[in-house]
């Protein structure tokens, strides 16, 4: 296999978490900061002309007061959530909970992780009809006023499981988790078609212009992008990151924003699997990223930026800020920026060189699995002619033969007609016979001339009728 002195797209671990230091992973569609700081460095409307004099602990008044108006507006939407979710600003205590609600929490807590169909089992409980309620009720909203931005939806959205975790503080952190992510199933799979690649964004617009522009650039090659590839020759069905372009390309087809994540950890699984069969070497960080790439632009999956916005808009905020799932994520949206300002210095090229390559005026040096690739597919395409003209043979012989044998079964069926025509003929005759003979069997018998003269008639009958002159 090809060596390099530098290996892979290098990206720091440093670079991959929140830029506020808190920990948690960051995004570039967040500028960097995780989705919790995001959204609470997220500036109100009307906020910025505020009195910038210094108080008297030195901070100055613009953001004192910019903090009590996020915390007012904050709190005035958790508590107009929290009224549409409970029927009052706060939820129910727990020392007033019913035994309902009490057996209802029990069944929570006894469900199986990753089953979807038992939750909703419990949610249509007689112990469960409020929660269920206010489900529909949530659904119901939103739907009525899908005209909304899409921010202003996701911060409904998010303020909802927010109010609804606060139902099951009761419960050990993981269950919370995992009735969460059910929660978000159900919600979301009912809002998938009035929020996403909604009106009010340019998802669309930015959906097409990322298309385009990994379709422009499909001449990357491994080597390129510093992919440890096999040196061996194989043949062109056993790409070993096909499973990753597969799952990948599946993202689109799924409703819920923790199935669309799923994809993504499968697609970086499958990755990392290829890296570690391609290369004698145990794959780093700057080898996945790298692979990662080159999966997005062989598969150029399907509105990618949509669904990617669609994860962070409305997936649970645990799912995007830390562990496997989070740095996944973070990776794909990485891989994401670098194949939208992806230049020649990137891949060890020249300006000349890069423009030329995107003019499509030059192909990039393919290299032994370029070559064996092209042969292989030359090579199907002769096969699959050659069997198509055996197939053609196959067809004009099976063709001939179908025609004799038509010709044999008309050429039958007259046959069959002309003797039918005869036996049709002599049944007529006998019938005729039969009805002069018993016409006549009452009759005295005849003597002399007259016997001779039946025996005559009788044997004209017999014979048959003669032709007679006119």
């Amino acid at each position: 296999m090809w060596t390099d002195k530098q290996r892979g797209i290098r990206v720091s671990k440093e670079e991959l978490l929140c830029k506020s230091a808190c920990g948690y992973y960051g995004n570039p569609a967040w500028q960097g900061l995780c989705s919790k700081c995001w959204r609470d460095r997220a500036r109100p409307a009307g906020a910025q002309r505020q009195d910038t004099r210094p108080r008297n602990d030195g901070l100055p008044l613009t953001f004192s007061k910019f903090e009590e108006k996020k915390s007012i507006e904050k709190g005035h939407r958790i508590n107009t959530m929290r009224r549409l979710f409970w029927g009052s600003p706060s939820p129910p205590k727990r020392q007033e909970s019913s035994e309902s609600q009490t057996n209802a929490l029990k069944a929570y807590q006894s469900l199986e992780p990753g089953d979807f169909t038992g939750f909703l089992k419990i949610l249509r409980s007689p112990s469960s009809q409020r929660l269920q309620s206010r489900c529909t009720a949530f659904l119901n909203t939103v739907e009525a006023y899908h005209d909304l931005p899409v921010q202003k939806q996701s911060d409904l959205v998010q303020d909802f499981f927010q109010s609804f975790a606060e139902y099951f503080d009761s419960l050990p952190e993981a269950q919370v988790t995992q009735i969460m992510e059910h929660v978000e199933k159900l919600i979301m799979t009912r809002l998938h078609k009035w929020v996403f690649c909604h009106d009010s964004c340019d998802d669309e617009q930015k959906d097409l212009a990322l298309q385009r522009r990994i379709r422009s650039l499909n001449w990357v090659t491994p080597q390129m992008l510093s992919v440890p590839f096999p040196d061996k020759q194989t043949a062109v069905t056993s790409d070993p990151f096909l499973p990753a372009i597969t799952a990948i390309i599946e993202m689109d087809a799924k409703r819920a924003p923790q199935d669309k994540l799923a994809c993504v950890c499968r697609c970086s699984q499958h990755v990392f699997e290829a890296l570690s069969n391609s290369s004698s070497e145990p794959a780093n960080a700057d080898d996945f990223l790298s692979g990662l790439i080159y999966v997005v632009l062989k598969a150029n999956p399907p509105r990618l930026h949509s669904n990617m916005q669609y994860v962070i808009r409305f997936g649970l905020p645990h799912s995007l800020m830390a562990g496997e799932s989070g740095y996944y994520f973070t990776n794909l949206s990485c891989a994401v920026a670098f194949i939208d300002k992806l230049d020649g210095p990137a891949l060890n090229l020249s300006p000349e060189e890069f423009e030329s390559y995107m003019l499509n005026q030059r192909a990039p040096p393919g290299g032994i699995k370029r070559q064996q690739t092209t042969s292989d597919t030359n090579h199907l395409l002769e096969e699959l002619q050659g069997r198509q003209e055996k197939l053609h043979q196959g067809m004009d012989s099976l063709s001939v033969q179908l025609q004799n044998w038509v010709q044999a079964v008309h050429s039958q069926l007259d046959e069959a007609t002309a003797q039918f025509a005869l036996v049709q003929k002599e049944v007529t005759a006998q019938a005729a016979l039969s009805d002069v003979l018993s016409s006549t069997s009452y009759s005295a018998p005849p003597q002399g001339d007259d016997k001779d003269q039946s025996v005559l008639v009788l044997a004209d009958l017999h014979a048959g009728p003669k032709d007679t002159d006119c």
